[in-house]
């Protein structure tokens, strides 16, 4: 009996030989949030061999090979042997943090990832910052290209970090030839997280500033995970920008959410902010205003190219953001608890800046004393 064509058995070999794995992906940070999030999600990708999770604890994903160190030891690098992509989401952006404590961690935590990754002989590193980056300024386009120059500076929340983690992303691939960097920058993230941004909705009234013009785009975490996966699998690399498309005005988030606004000069807004943060009465500095302010809407044209395309609107995440501080009260960036939220009242955020405000014409009368 003659042999099958050549043809026709290399079609059956290849009709009953399992189908190629994927990459081996290290996740950083897995144990909680986004991290717990991506690694549930990769670990159920039949495209991504096997997820390596790291973490200072275990977390719930029972697929993923757990490994409990902090990311800033060294020892990391033993760890990463034979990952071919790592996903950087061990980061501290908690508005709790003593800031210089919270500066250490996020700035040596990445220079120990990338410089472990290389040694390792990982070939891609994915790390997670932010569209705050841009910068928040009256004279932004709307949407700023992903390309635009990164304007911001160290003085809002944790900006700083972002942005020393942004210059570390652009000097690896010279220190460590072979080592690919994609950065990925998601909108105001919504979904479980807690950021000087989404504590802004959880006011008794919106804080406008006189004269500035807000714009407002968001990103489900969902969304992020799902390009976070395009950017481990190497659908798309280089600086991505990630979030809804289009954005909301200020008029448009007022009706959507139903919570009136409140407008104040800025001098006023600005000299309340700073002083409630200089006395510890506020965990977010001045210049978390100024994205609450301009606009830093940023074109995800990278991802839309590589055919990505997000699940939600700005609209629908907004009204999740919304039921998510259902019931929290926030007045000048400091959650207040029941209690103290009742004895505050609807007049609370009022009561707190007009205080700020007080402060202000306070210090002017001494200095016109001295």
């Amino acid at each position: 009996m003659s042999s099958p064509d050549p043809q026709v058995r290399a079609a059956r070999n290849k009709s009953t030989s399992p189908p190629p794995r994927g990459p081996v992906v290290a996740v950083t940070g897995a144990a909680s949030g986004v991290g717990a999030l991506l690694t549930e999600r990769l670990a159920a990708l039949e495209e991504v061999k096997q997820v390596v999770a790291i973490d200072e604890r275990r977390g719930e994903c029972a697929e993923a090979e757990w490994h409990i160190l902090d990311v800033r030891d060294p020892a990391i690098a033993d760890r990463l042997r034979g990952a071919d992509v790592v996903v950087h989401l061990a980061l501290d952006l908690d508005l709790e943090t003593d800031a210089a404590a919270r500066t250490a961690y996020n700035v040596r935590g990445t220079q120990t990832v990338l410089t472990a990754a290389a040694a390792a002989g990982v070939h891609r590193v994915v790390l997670c910052t932010s569209t705050m980056v841009y910068g928040a300024l009256p004279d932004n386009e709307l949407p700023l290209s992903e390309d635009a120059e990164l304007r911001a500076t160290a003085e809002a929340t944790g900006v700083g970090d972002l942005l020393e983690i942004e210059r570390l992303a652009r000097r690896a691939p010279r220190a460590h030839p072979g080592l690919n960097v994609t950065v990925v920058r998601p909108a105001v993230l919504v979904g479980g997280t807690d950021t000087a941004l989404t504590r802004y909705f959880e006011s008794p009234r919106l804080l406008v500033v006189a004269g500035s013009r807000p714009a407002w785009q968001f990103c489900h975490v969902d969304d992020l995970c799902s390009a976070l996966e395009y950017a481990v699998l190497e659908k798309v690399d280089g600086e991505l920008a990630v979030g809804c498309d289009g954005w909301l005005e200020q008029e448009e988030v007022e009706e959507l959410s139903g919570i009136r606004r409140m407008e104040l000069p800025s001098a006023v807004a600005l000299g309340a902010a700073a002083r409630l943060h200089r006395i510890g009465l506020t965990p977010s500095p001045a210049g978390d205003l100024a994205y609450t302010m301009y606009p830093w809407v940023v074109s995800g044209s990278r991802l839309h190219d590589a055919g990505w395309r997000p699940a939600y609107t700005n609209e629908e995440v907004l009204a999740q953001l919304l039921d998510e501080v259902s019931g929290r009260h926030t007045v000048a960036g400091r959650r207040l608890g029941r209690k103290d939220a009742t004895a505050a009242g609807a007049a609370g955020a009022t009561v707190a800046l007009l205080g700020a405000a007080a402060v202000v014409r306070r210090a002017r009368k001494a200095r016109r004393r001295i």
